[in-house]
C-alpha cells in the first residue's frame, strides 16, 4: 500500500467514526420520534441527586442508549468494523452524553440549555478514545474528529431545529 492508499484508508476509517458519532447522538432522537412515549422509560428512573435536581433528566431514555448503541453496531458491522466494536462505541458515545446531562444538572442547568463543549466534547471523546485503542485512529484523528464532530454540531444543530428534527435549536 502506497501512501496515497494509507491516507485514503485512514479518511475513510474517519469519515466511518463521524458517521458512527452522528448515529450514536441521532439514533435517539429519531426513536423518540418513531415511538413517541412507547419504551422512554428514563435512565435515572425519575431519581433526585442530593441538590433536588434530577439525575439526568427525563429526555436520557433506556430506548435512547439502545437505538444509539444498536445503530452505531449495525453500521460498524456492515462497514466492516465488527458489531462489537460499534456497539462500544455507540455505547460510550451516549455515556459521554450522560455524564454531560449529569453535570448540566448539578450546574442548575435544564436539559434543553445550551453548555458550548459540554454539549459535544465528552460524547464525541470517550468513543473516540475506544477506536483509538482499538488500532483505528491516532490520537490526531481523536482531536480532529472531536473538533469537527463539536463543530458540526454547533453548526447543523439550529438547521435541524428549523427542519423540525430537534426540539431545541441547540
Amino acid at each position: 500500500m502506497d501512501q496515497a492508499d494509507g491516507e485514503l484508508s485512514l479518511l475513510k476509517i474517519l469519515l466511518e467514526l463521524f458517521v458512527m458519532l452522528v448515529l450514536a447522538n441521532g439514533a435517539p432522537v429519531v426513536a423518540a420520534r418513531l415511538f413517541r412515549r412507547k419504551w422512554a422509560a428514563p435512565v435515572d428512573g425519575g431519581r433526585l441527586w442530593s441538590d433536588g435536581r434530577r439525575v439526568l433528566g427525563k429526555s436520557k431514555t433506556w430506548r435512547g442508549l439502545a437505538a444509539g448503541s444498536l445503530s452505531c453496531a449495525l453500521f460498524s458491522w456492515a462497514v466492516g468494523l465488527g458489531f462489537m466494536f460499534g456497539l462500544l462505541f455507540g455505547a460510550l458515545g451516549l455515556l459521554g452524553d450522560l455524564l454531560s446531562s449529569f453535570t448540566k444538572r448539578r450546574m442548575g442547568l435544564d436539559s434543553s440549555a445550551r453548555a458550548v463543549g459540554l454539549d459535544q466534547v465528552p460524547e464525541s471523546l470517550l468513543p473516540m478514545i475506544l477506536a483509538v485503542f482499538w488500532g483505528l485512529a491516532t490520537w490526531w484523528g481523536l482531536v480532529v474528529l472531536v473538533l469537527i464532530f463539536t463543530v458540526a454540531n454547533i453548526l447543523f444543530s439550529p438547521l435541524l431545529y428549523q427542519l423540525g428534527i430537534r426540539r431545541h435549536p441547540h
